[in-house]
């Protein structure tokens, strides 16, 4: 689940090194979750791999969560290209001016919400006629039987994540931080 956060932001940056984004074909719902409501700390590191058409890109992340707040940065080249933190009430952002303005902070924290957080704290947020549905390896976002997003988790740890509705797919590897020796 953590490294589906990462790999949501990370999708984000990828349609914006594409190029001019096309028009989603479905608004999805924002979840905006507290981050109390996820019921664990996370500090990962994570390897994300962005593909927008026939363009991909890799990228960096760090992830930290506590029950206040969920921070991220996004890194390319060894260069910050944002920085997110989320109470549960206000989001904000710091954006490197070279960052394309498709990426937004919005979409990368419903996608970070929608790879980790638990399945009946993003069912209780969607607004009528949207479903979740997870089976423990799948979770899907549909919209009157369509599946606009799609997390799959695979055995290897690693997640990937497809946003239908704006055309981008996102694969996480996550290294998880709380664990490893100085």
């Amino acid at each position: 689940m953590r490294r589906l956060i990462s790999l949501l932001m990370m999708s984000l940056l990828l349609a914006a090194c594409a190029g001019r984004q096309p028009r989603a074909l479905v608004e999805l719902p924002p979840l905006r979750l507290s981050p109390a409501s996820l019921g664990t700390t996370l500090a990962l590191q994570q390897q994300l791999q962005f593909t927008f058409g026939s363009h991909q890109r890799a990228l960096d992340a760090l992830l930290e969560v506590d029950d206040r707040q969920v921070r991220l940065a996004v890194q390319a080249m060894g260069q910050t290209g944002v920085r997110m933190q989320w109470d549960g009430t206000t989001l904000t952002q710091q954006r490197a001016p070279w960052l394309p303005p498709q990426v937004r902070a919005e979409r990368v924290l419903d996608d970070l919400q929608f790879a980790l957080w638990p399945t009946a704290a993003i069912a209780a947020a969607l607004p009528a006629g949207w479903q979740v549905d997870d089976d423990g390896r799948q979770r899907t976002l549909r919209r009157n039987g369509t599946t606009w997003l799609r997390l799959q988790r695979h055995a290897d740890g690693s997640l990937e994540l497809e946003n239908r509705a704006e055309g981008y797919a996102l694969r996480i590897e996550s290294a998880d931080m709380s664990t490893q020796e100085p």
